[in-house]
């Protein structure tokens, strides 16, 4: 197969597809997948092509989508879920936490459960409450839960595949806003691992690192960074557990700044392990501390006011001009 430019919300629902006619195993179930295609229409077309026993409509019941994918893991399928919009996870996250994320460590390595959870998630599109949270770091912090984010359409085909694929639990990160977002896809290529970070942008100044939504983000404030002279280095986290610290090492040791970007409140976000961990690793190569951009601490605000809430340009140019500042 040729590649092909697609949006990243179309370039998801290829690899569904490849992974469906590729394992009668795997299964998708959620909200509204089947006949609707689901909200954004991601899984649009597969239960068509691939019948109602294996792109299941469930009941709006997040609980009882995950403890069911549990239970086909254990009965050998690869299941698929979709928990529609970011806010509706919580009342799956019993399951996710105590069941999913725990059940190989409990068996002693014994039990195995390839689950994938997709969830679109985070900002920037008007919705109303409930819908525009940024859970990430909750599960990060859980061990044995794999956590990623693909930024582009590439990342968003491959990570799919390689997650399904993975005999642990993943929760795929779906960066909403960017659903349209068009780029090129190569169904021949050979992916990046599933947790290595991609210098996406080169840079000897600073190293920008973000995921997901914020990595188009910093690809514009490094141009326009690059109008004023500085030199920014655009770093793809790509997974948030585990995270790459030898690549974000290695492009600080470089350019020794770095400013972490993630639409999640900054305090106690993901930012502040990165911050931690590079703190300790690179004592003696910063030249300034590491800084932090992010949403506040504060419930996630009516559409009107969310760009007032999000970290947008400005916002990641100061952290910059403080970071240089030193």
């Amino acid at each position: 197969m040729a590649a092909e430019k697609m949006a990243l919300a179309k370039a998801i629902n290829e690899s569904l597809r490849r992974a469906l006619d590729a394992d009668p195993k795997v299964l998708i179930m959620g909200e509204d997948v089947g006949k609707l295609g689901g909200v954004f229409r991601v899984t649009d077309g597969l239960q068509k092509d691939f019948g109602e026993s294996r792109v299941i409509d469930t009941p709006l019941a997040e609980s009882g989508i995950v403890g069911t994918a549990i239970g086909l893991a254990l009965r050998g399928y690869r299941p698929v879920v979709e928990i529609q919009f970011d806010g509706f996870v919580f009342p799956a996250y019993d399951q996710i936490v105590t069941q999913l994320a725990k059940m190989h460590a409990r068996s002693l390595g014994k039990v195995k459960l390839p689950v994938v959870v997709r969830i679109p998630y985070g900002g920037g599109i008007g919705a109303v409450e409930h819908h525009s949270e940024s859970p990430e770091a909750l599960f990060a912090h859980v061990a044995g839960l794999k956590v990623v984010s693909p930024s582009n359409a590439s990342d968003a085909y491959w990570m799919m595949q390689q997650a399904i694929q993975s005999d642990d639990p993943v929760i795929y990160f779906e960066p909403k806003r960017r659903y349209w977002d068009k780029g090129e896809v190569d169904p021949e290529a050979i992916p990046a691992p599933l947790h290595k970070a991609q210098v996406v942008r080169e840079g000897t100044d600073l190293t920008l690192a973000a995921y997901g939504p914020m990595v188009k983000l910093c690809h514009e404030v490094a141009a326009a960074a690059a109008e004023e002279g500085r030199s920014l280095e655009v770093l793809d986290l790509r997974s948030v557990s585990p995270i790459d610290f030898d690549s974000i090492q290695a492009s600080v040791e470089k350019t020794r700044r770095l400013v972490v970007v993630h639409e999640a409140p900054v305090f106690f976000g993901s930012g502040a392990e990165i911050a931690a961990r590079i703190t300790e690793r690179c004592f003696y190569h910063l030249e300034a501390p590491v800084l932090r951009v992010g949403g506040y601490h504060a419930p996630y605000p009516p559409a009107r006011l969310e760009e007032a809430y999000l970290p947008d340009l400005d916002r990641v140019l100061d952290a910059v001009d403080r970071s240089l500042a030193y």
